[in-house]
């Protein structure tokens, strides 16, 4: 027996094998006849000086040695596998996938691509909303924008916008409303999206802030923050309101902010990709383009009254 590794087709026969517990559905996946498999498996068990499979009849089973061996090389073919991938995307300039909340998707992202898709017709975008955390190697993302209070390490980062949260509501329930004590007449959309963060900008928050006493507490809850003002444009109630999510409505008067007191958060959106992947063309393209288009978004607040989240007083 020696330390030396048996050949690669050895390997992948026994981990193709051992994954379908079958010699001749492994045959089948790697495309050569079942006769072929079981030499090289067969070549690797001599290499080995024991062996990986019991052959039963019309069935396999892992040997103590086969148990052994299958994890290892299991794993060692998956991460050749991404490697494959992660090097063939650098050469890869035209194709660019991007992971973003399901909120900030639909509501701030996808209104203004048509901008950027007119200005780089070369790029093919690909979407995933998703909040869930991202390897950029395993997932083939290139870009993810995220909403969080402490910034990633190992990854290229920048921020890109601050949130706020301030009274939101149509126009119609808005003829009800001249000072913040009115609201306490009004159904409030209470929101589970930013519970997260360690100093709360919810509605309790954001009455303490402005000085009109207790917030009730009673009202329908939202787990995501789109579909709380998708409740407030049809009229349901008042959402306190990201800024961000609800941009297009406000600008175009679906929605009223009447007050100018807003809570800033303690999370901000983070532009994030792999180390040295922001110098890739289509990644410096849309990096480009959304540092814009998110300090555009930022000069239309000078109206607005800000607080941060950590200097509102504790209940």
């Amino acid at each position: 027996m020696t330390d030396r590794l048996p050949p690669l087709t050895a390997l992948r026969a026994f981990e193709a094998a051992a994954r379908h517990m079958s010699f001749a559905k492994a045959a089948n996946e790697l495309n050569v006849t079942p006769a072929a498999l079981s030499f090289q498996i067969k070549s690797l068990e001599e290499h080995l000086g024991q062996q990986v499979f019991r052959r039963l009849n019309r069935a396999v089973e892992l040997t103590e040695a086969g148990r052994t061996l299958a994890p290892g090389i299991s794993d060692g073919f998956y991460a050749m596998g991404q490697a494959w991938q992660a090097t063939r995307r650098l050469a890869d300039v035209s194709t660019l996938t991007v992971t973003a909340g399901p909120a900030f998707t639909s509501k701030w992202l996808a209104p203004r691509l048509f901008d950027f898709a007119t200005a780089h017709p070369e790029i093919e975008l690909r979407f995933s909303a998703s909040l869930r955390l991202v390897d950029f190697d395993r997932d083939s993302v290139d870009v993810a924008i995220r909403f969080s209070e402490t910034p990633d390490t190992g990854l290229f980062s920048r921020n890109l916008l601050e949130e706020w949260v301030t009274p939101m509501l149509s126009p119609e329930l808005a003829r009800r409303v001249s000072t913040p004590n009115d609201l306490h007449d009004l159904p409030l959309l209470h929101q589970d999206d930013t519970r997260f963060m360690r100093h709360p900008v919810d509605w309790p928050a954001w009455f303490r802030a402005a000085g009109i006493g207790e917030a009730p507490l009673s009202g329908p809850r939202f787990s995501q923050a789109d579909h709380a003002i998708d409740a407030a444009l049809s009229g349901l109630g008042v959402v306190l309101g990201r800024g961000s999510l609800a941009s297009r409505d406000l600008d175009t008067g679906r929605l009223v902010a009447p007050f100018p007191l807003c809570l800033r958060t303690t999370a901000t959106y983070r532009f994030l990709c792999s180390e040295g992947a922001e110098s890739r063309p289509q990644v410096a393209a849309f990096l480009a383009w959304i540092s814009n288009e998110t300090e555009k978004a930022d000069a239309g607040t000078s109206e607005r009254h800000f607080i941060d989240a950590t200097d509102i007083p504790t209940a």
